[in-house]
């Protein structure tokens, strides 16, 4: 009895673990669902539609991306966390998911230790942004302007913890200035209150505002950053205007739940890649400014690497900010 238990126990372990190269072979075989912490029609959402959009011609599934708004993407993150190990639920980040907000909110995960990388993305410029009546066109103007109006401007944010909101305090500390922040669910409904003059300034992601830029719904003061943002050569950078800046990179990156096996990273990984390959689509990403990383760099251990250097910079400054979950 204690031989046949045995052997039981065997074959069920062999079972196992002959189960994960199967499950790998027959991957995938229903829809995947890729998950954006923000608004749809923001920066990430844009990535991740156009990401699905191909992938599924590679993986031959339907690829669903689904919007989980709050607490600047964190939200999301613990869905996937949660998720199945199993490449059906995926997740598109960036800085402020998973390097920025994740000390200014409470979570109960490890960002570094409790996902999967997959692969880095494309990354692409924060500008500060206003709306186009704002009597100021530069920044040394918008700096006057900001100190003959104390604390009476708001200044557009993207929950607390964000690029966004990172980039506003930057401004504000660097420039002794002081605004108001007012806080959205994503970047397109920021930009959205921009266009509109609801809202008088922000710092944000460059593509999701180019074509209200171009369109002369709204103006952009100057790029964050050592370079000018290819998407507007013309908009000088913040330090060419007299105006240090945060250097603030906003890049983009696909992960899935810890414990995903390593043959499905591989075959999503080179969905990814395939992705990049494509002409339209790297077409598509350089209309909206966003740059592709090198196809060399499109591995999981880039996307490790790159992750946990941005949180080795940017976490003690954060916390030396006073950037800090509420109520802690």
């Amino acid at each position: 009895m204690r031989m046949l238990s045995l052997v039981a126990a065997l074959g069920a372990a062999l079972g196992y673990a002959a189960g994960a190269p199967a499950q790998a072979d027959t991957y995938p075989s229903k829809p995947i669902t890729i998950v954006v912490g923000f608004a749809p029609g923001g920066p990430t959402d844009t990535v991740a539609r156009i990401l699905a959009a191909h992938m599924q011609k590679t993986l031959g599934e339907t690829v669903i991306v689904e919007n989980q708004t709050g607490a600047a993407g964190t939200i999301a993150m613990g869905r996937v966390v949660r998720s199945p190990p199993d490449g059906y639920t995926l997740m598109v980040g960036q800085w402020t998911t998973n390097v920025g907000a994740v000390i200014a909110n409470p979570v109960s995960f490890d960002v570094l230790k409790d996902f999967a990388p997959i692969s880095l993305l494309t990354s692409s410029k924060l500008l500060i942004v206003a709306r186009k009546n704002l009597p100021a066109n530069t920044p040394k103007e918008l700096v006057a302007w900001l100190k003959a109006n104390p604390g009476k401007a708001n200044g557009a944010s993207v929950g607390v913890g964000s690029a966004v909101h990172v980039c506003l305090l930057d401004f504000m500390n660097r420039t002794g200035t002081k605004f108001q922040l007012v806080y959205y669910r994503g970047g397109a409904p920021a930009v959205q209150d921009l266009a509109s003059g609801q809202a008088d300034i922000s710092c944000l992601e460059g593509g999701q505002s180019l074509g209200l830029y171009r369109g002369g719904k709204i103006k952009f003061i100057g790029t964050v950053g050592k370079t000018r943002w290819e998407g507007a050569p013309d908009v000088p950078t913040l330090e060419e205007g007299g105006v240090r800046g945060v250097d603030i990179e906003f890049w983009h990156g696909l992960w899935a739940p810890k414990g995903t096996p390593k043959p499905i990273i591989d075959k999503i990984n080179a969905a990814v890649v395939d992705t990049f390959d494509d002409t339209a689509v790297r077409k598509r990403f350089h209309d909206i400014g966003h740059t592709i990383p090198a196809r060399g760099d499109l591995t999981p251990e880039k996307l490790y690497a790159h992750h946990k250097a941005e949180t080795e910079k940017w976490w003690p400054i954060m916390k030396a900010a006073g950037i800090k979950p509420a109520g802690s």
